[in-house]
């Protein structure tokens, strides 16, 4: 479904991803791992057409779409649910969710997509008139994803959707990730807690420096010595 081969982004003389190669297969559950800074975020952001590929090819369902615009790379089916959730705080919880239906063609599918949305969190039909900007991190964290779903992807990509969060919103949140992608939806994610990642993905591709260095099917990385040693402070 997600091809990238030999990915570059530059900001002007600096380097955030030097060459960075992954494949997505449809219904598949990817982690891209690596430690802060090790390239995860620019890739995700370099996908997803919010900032500029250097060089490199990036291909979704057989077409390249680098260079494209963010908002034309949604409508292809392609959805971000970004670091830090990247909320409008002083919009109410169902004001932003609206917002990520704003790349629908066809805006009579919105009741259903929020009725969608609002079943996979019942949290947030609780909080749908509350301001963003005062609920928790597990809260916001919901509704950044359920922000992205609203634009009915075919892939979402999670860029450190564990960051900041408890053990038992991170344990929920994850098992969310699971009946999302056990009901057919296919999942990119970053993560810097890798254990977890492995856990709960079927392949896996470690970024070093801005380089893919490792990759293979999640279990044989989760017993990998060198994954354990540098990434999960076993061994």
């Amino acid at each position: 479904m997600l091809s990238v081969r030999n990915l570059e982004v530059r900001y002007g003389d600096l380097i955030g991803v030097a060459d960075v190669s992954l494949e997505v297969p449809q219904g598949g559950m990817v982690a891209l791992l690596g430690s802060n800074g090790a390239g995860k975020t620019t890739t995700l952001n370099a996908i997803a057409g919010l900032i500029p590929a250097s060089s490199g090819r990036i291909d979704f369902e057989g077409e390249p779409i680098a260079g494209r615009p963010a908002y034309a790379i949604v409508r292809k089916g392609l959805a971000l649910s970004p670091e830090g959730w990247r909320l409008f705080t002083q919009q109410s919880v169902e004001s932003n969710l609206r917002l990520g239906a704003t790349p629908l063609a066809d805006k009579s599918r919105l009741p259903d997509l929020l009725a969608h949305v609002y079943e996979i969190f019942p949290r947030l039909a609780e909080r749908r008139r509350q301001r963003a900007g005062t609920m928790s991190g597990g809260e916001r964290q919901m509704l950044a994803v359920g922000r992205a779903l609203m634009s009915d992807p075919r892939l979402l990509m999670l860029d450190e959707p564990s960051l900041g969060l408890a053990p038992a919103i991170v344990e929920s949140m994850y098992e969310t990730f699971g009946r999302l992608h056990k009901a057919g939806l296919t999942i990119l994610l970053a993560e810097q807690s890798v254990e977890l990642a492995l856990e709960f993905a079927d392949h896996a591709y470690v970024l070093q420096v801005g380089r893919s260095v490792l990759s293979g099917p999640a279990a044989e990385l989760a017993d990998n010595a060198e994954v354990q040693r540098v990434y999960m402070g076993l061994g």
